[in-house]
């Protein structure tokens, strides 16, 4: 184990990771990993293409409950809006800078 572990969130409907450091990371990077998978979609034309029941529909599909003060935050925020943080955590961890620890699921979203 080096440095420390870092949370790469996911999003309201997919997993977040808890990566460790490793020595090559240390070398290679100066200790630094992605910290979350980043956007696929802009917020406008996320807000522009995504509907807000189908995302929340998608998101109670999996069991998992929102709350949120502003509707455009859930077309914003949603699933869609980013790019697979599995695949972004694999190729750092497959890439050797950092190893997976810890695969969390969502289980409530919270949003204000």
């Amino acid at each position: 184990l080096t440095g420390q572990p870092v949370l790469i969130g996911g999003t309201m409907g997919t997993c977040s990771y808890v990566l460790t450091g490793t020595e090559k990371g240390m070398r290679q990077t100066f200790g630094t990993t992605c910290h979350g998978a980043g956007r696929a979609l802009s917020r406008s034309k996320s807000r522009r293409q995504l509907d807000y029941q189908d995302v929340l529909d998608n998101l109670k599909s999996k069991g998992i409950s929102i709350r949120v003060a502003s509707p455009k935050l859930v077309m914003e925020e949603a699933p869609e809006s980013y790019k697979n943080v599995t695949d972004v955590v694999n190729t750092c961890h497959d890439a050797g800078i950092s190893q997976k620890a810890i695969k969390l699921r969502p289980i409530a979203v919270i949003k204000g």
